[in-house]
């Protein structure tokens, strides 16, 4: 048990329910990161804590489970991939601990899923880039033909 007195509830607001944000990408920052022992105890994760900091969603948080100690060999695999993105857009190619990472902002590429478990929509960062990388787009003007492209 925790000791709340002092709390009044009648002088905070309520906290809102938070829905998943949009897919998009943002510009966050890792703000916190702890290892953990996985559920079954085979291994271990690093568990990652973004913080949007710009827009309209600022300061929401999104969390990314890496298995970097799994008897999975596909699944530690993956993760090093996934961790080497995010090294690589912070600017860190080799930390010497998860906090050298810590509030160096970055994109994070986000979208919106739904739980097998639950149902419920949900949001799972899906890629990462460094801030103020642009990937090459096609100018509308530049398309050739008249014809709308999902009807060609």
């Amino acid at each position: 048990m925790a000791n709340l007195q002092g709390f009044d509830a009648n002088t905070v607001e309520p906290a809102d329910d938070l829905e998943p944000i949009p897919a998009g990408k943002y510009v966050a920052v890792i703000t916190d990161s702890e290892l953990k022992p996985t559920k079954a105890g085979t291994g271990n994760y690093l568990q990652l804590t973004f913080q949007i900091v710009e827009g309209e969603y600022a300061n929401r948080l999104l969390w990314v489970r890496l298995n970097l100690d799994n008897p999975n060999a596909t699944a530690v695999e993956i993760a090093r991939r996934e961790l080497s993105a995010i090294c690589r857009s912070v600017g860190v190619l080799m930390p010497t601990d998860s906090a050298d990472l810590h509030n160096l902002p970055c994109v994070i590429h986000v979208r919106v899923k739904r739980r097998n478990d639950t149902g419920e929509l949900q949001n799972e960062v899906k890629g990462y880039s460094k801030v103020g990388a642009t990937a090459e787009t096609k100018p509308a003007a530049k398309i050739s033909g008249t014809e709308a492209p999902w009807k060609r």
